[in-house]
């Protein structure tokens, strides 16, 4: 990836290119890479016991994949990015209003420099 990082807190990465969820995949650790064109909605939610907040790594429930992170615990919000499919990433970065807003803006065209 050449583009700059607008946002990026080590375990998210959000450039003009797409989100970078790192350690996404299970058991190797992999990041996956989400293109601004697949992301049908990006929806902020408050994040609880049920919905992943004590979960190190993938799901307590079947909607959401959350990659590794040991620190979710201790975070309040989850950002889910509907791709229309049965399973939504689902991730926590640590500061989730402006990641949010920032994909948002790439998704729907309005950041500077979109086409």
């Amino acid at each position: 990836m050449d583009d700059e990082a607008v946002y990026d807190d080590g375990r998210v990465r959000v450039d003009s290119d797409g989100v970078t969820l790192r350690r996404y995949y299970f058991p190797i650790a992999t990041a996956k890479h989400i293109r601004y064109r697949d992301i049908r909605s990006v929806d902020l939610r408050p994040m609880s016991w049920l919905t992943g907040r004590g979960r190190l790594w993938g799901t307590s429930d079947p909607r959401y994949w959350l990659p590794l992170e040991a620190g979710r615990a201790g975070k309040h919000t989850l950002i889910v990015l509907d791709l229309g499919g049965r399973v939504s990433p689902a991730f926590t970065p640590d500061d989730p209003r402006r990641a949010g807003e920032l994909i948002e803006r790439y998704r729907s065209g309005s950041a500077p420099g979109r086409a």
